[in-house]
């Protein structure tokens, strides 16, 4: 089993910065894929951004590409996600997710990703 749990949430006027944590324990792993997604109330949860764990390779949503940035320490089992430029849009609660032993970019469903946080709200003033 792997825990997720993320950090870092809060509200931020518009065009500020966060940064989300994402901390692994339990179970070990040495490749898999990260991702973040978002939801917002009254919507659907929503794809942000994934990386690979072994070769952080990573993939955008076009909605958040050149403002959001993910990264990952191996060292400490973390995934970041820094967000710049900040909308109000971008208001939402932010969950990471993790897919172990296997690498891909881009995935966008749901239902690939065999565990989840229990998210962290970002809200963005006007």
């Amino acid at each position: 089993q792997v825990r997720l749990v993320e950090s870092g949430g809060g509200l931020e006027q518009a065009g500020g910065s966060l940064r989300l944590s994402c901390a692994a324990s339990g179970r070990t792993f040495s490749s898999g894929t990260m991702a973040w997604f978002r939801q917002a109330p009254g919507k659907e949860r929503e794809f942000v951004t994934t990386i690979t764990w072994s070769r952080s390779m990573t993939y955008y949503a076009d909605s958040v590409k050149g403002r959001f940035t993910i990264s990952r320490d191996n060292a400490k089992n973390t995934v970041y996600l820094q967000m710049n430029s900040l909308k109000p849009e971008d208001t939402a609660v932010y969950y990471c997710a993790a897919r172990i032993g296997i690498e891909a970019l881009g995935v966008n469903t749901r239902t690939w990703y065999d565990y989840w946080g229990q998210g962290t709200q970002v809200t963005v003033s006007s």
